[in-house]
């Protein structure tokens, strides 16, 4: 077991066995550690809302709405997606060790993302199967909702925002998001 007192780690099994003390969250880009700070309240509260959903629409019975889990997208990559949906198989495959890509996640900007790493994450997100990337940006009140890389409707003020056809009806405007 690698220690904060250990040096960093050095491959991505080093990385998944690593326990830093630092009180950060850490993603792991093909040798990179990349270290942020856990959820906000803006974050928090966008999870609150989007989980009460899910929950109201009964997709608890199908699977698992998350803050925050480890998605191992590559060989190279390890990351953390603000939220995540997992069906029940999945968690069933999961709970024996496999590593399984959620077909739909959600990251919520903070003021210390960089925009250049943000798409980046979009990019792999895509090219390890993920369906629906919804990017919701605090500020500017808006939802970006991403089908495929060149795909996006960005989403305001009233504009439904939808996780259709992975989660026909989880819906939500950008108004009721923000509230």
């Amino acid at each position: 077991m690698i220690t904060a007192n250990s040096p960093l780690p050095a491959t991505l099994l080093e990385f998944m066995n690593w326990e830093p003390n630092d009180g950060l969250k850490h993603e792991w880009n093909d040798g990179e550690i990349i270290k942020f700070a856990g959820m906000n309240k803006t974050q928090f509260h966008i999870y609150t809302i989007l989980n009460r959903l899910f929950i109201s629409k009964g997709y608890w019975k199908k699977g698992t709405f998350v803050a925050e889990q480890d998605v191992q997208l590559s060989g190279i990559q390890m990351r953390r997606p603000d939220m995540a949906y997992f069906t029940i198989e999945q968690e069933a495959r999961m709970k024996n060790g496999s590593d399984e890509i959620p077909a739909f996640v959600v990251e919520v900007i903070s003021g210390n993302d960089n925009i250049n790493q943000v798409e980046e994450k979009i990019i792999e997100y895509f090219k390890a199967g993920v369906k629906i990337v919804w990017l919701v940006l605090p500020e500017p009140k808006s939802v970006h909702v991403y089908t495929s890389r060149k795909e996006v409707e960005i989403c305001t003020d009233s504009d439904t925002c939808s996780a259709a056809p992975i989660l026909p009806d989880f819906e939500v405007s950008v108004n009721e998001l923000f509230g």
